[in-house]
């Protein structure tokens, strides 16, 4: 048995052949709508009427298998500001479309990839508001709402070098996060206190992957029924439910961390959940108090505060085959297979990336056939496969 630890793994890709504009930061032109029509024409899959695009991933995680959703509003909402970034600014009869097509397609990785012993099965979504300091280099950089369904090769994992742990991408509840360090019991608390039927809190490391170790300390709860259980709406409110009740932890904590005693944020969630078990909690606000002061006299600490709600959530399989939802505080900036111990390090390889091409898009078109079978989009034509 290899030793656990998190790997570092290299992953290549094909040079993209895109000019930015003299002047502009690629962080910049990336919001705009010519480079979403860029990725619709060389690497769109799939579009429907809903605005969701299906695309390849161009600098991708893995080769394998790796795909996106993006919620393209680059062209009905020209403020990168004022686009969803996250589940819960979705409209719902978009939202219901999403789910749908998330739904498809992770049944159809594991259907393709059964064995828990021989992939690393991952989906999910990351909030992409800009709640980095906005002078920080890549912030934001596509500013609008998209989901990852990844898959990886074990057996390259177990034979990649062991990642540093020090990497501060390895943004982990059981390294950096405040709500795990100072506030562990009273977070879990928090959740228990969520009406939660299909979702069942995972015991202490029991969803880890043994090859990596991760994740480590983050919440997480298992999917009674499994993948079937992702065909209920009852799931998918609930997934939604564990997004928002995080949203308020997060805003309530940094909101005492902002202004000492200040009142509940509005348009909270659960307002109940959030007087009773955060507003009177002694171990939330002496927290509060600690990053509070370190603020007022660390200016640098003071500028990497994400101060707006900014997270990882994940379906991910684990080494027992079970499908797991967790969540993350995403207080770095981590990549979102570093939630499960995989840091990629991108290489630009045209020959390489060639070689694992054809069969990556054979799945990749697998699954856009399946949406489409579905009602969930239409087909889009590009250089690489026909509509």
């Amino acid at each position: 048995m290899p030793s656990s630890g998190p790997r570092e793994i290299v992953t290549p890709f094909r040079p993209i052949p895109l000019d930015v504009p003299e002047g502009m930061k690629p962080n910049e032109f990336f919001n705009s709508t010519e480079n979403l029509n860029d990725l619709v024409h060389n690497n769109g899959l799939l579009q429907n009427p809903e605005g969701l695009l299906l695309y390849r991933k161009a600098l991708g995680h893995s080769n394998e298998f790796d795909t996106s959703i993006i919620y393209n509003t680059s062209q009905t909402i020209l403020d990168p500001l004022g686009r969803p970034v996250r589940r819960t600014q979705v409209p719902e009869h978009v939202k219901n479309v999403w789910n749908r097509m998330n739904q498809v397609i992770i049944e159809y990785m594991l259907e393709r990839y059964p064995d828990p012993d021989a992939t690393l099965v991952l989906a999910g979504e990351a909030s992409l508001d800009a709640t980095w300091p906005l002078t920080s280099p890549g912030v934001p950089s596509i500013r609008m709402l998209h989901n990852h369904f990844i898959v990886f090769n074990k057996a390259e994992l177990s034979d990649a070098p062991i990642a540093d742990p020090s990497n501060p991408n390895l943004t982990d509840g059981g390294q950096h996060s405040l709500f795990q360090a100072y506030m562990r019991d009273d977070y879990q608390a928090f959740f228990d206190g969520l009406d939660l039927q299909i979702l069942r809190p995972c015991q202490a490391g029991s969803c880890r992957i043994a090859l990596t170790g991760y994740p480590q300390g983050l919440p997480s709860w298992e999917i009674t029924g499994g993948v079937d259980s992702l065909k209920e709406v009852r799931f998918w409110k609930e997934y939604d439910t564990i997004l928002k009740g995080f949203i308020d932890f997060y805003r309530t904590f940094f909101g005492q961390v902002s202004t000492r005693n200040a009142p509940m944020p509005r348009d909270i969630y659960f307002p109940d959940l959030v007087e009773n078990k955060l507003l009177f909690n002694n171990d939330l606000l002496k927290t509060a108090k600690m990053v509070r002061d370190r603020c007022i006299k660390d200016a640098k600490y003071a500028n990497s505060i994400r101060w707006q709600p900014a997270f990882k959530q994940l379906i991910y399989r684990n080494d027992a085959g079970k499908l797991i939802v967790t969540i993350s505080q995403n207080s770095i900036g981590n990549a979102i297979t570093e939630l499960l111990g995989v840091v990629v390090k991108r290489a630009p390889d045209a020959d390489a990336y060639g070689q694992a091409e054809p069969a990556l898009i054979e799945k990749l078109l697998e699954a856009r056939r399946r949406l489409v079978e579905a009602d969930l989009g239409v087909g889009i034509a590009t250089p690489y496969w026909p509509a």
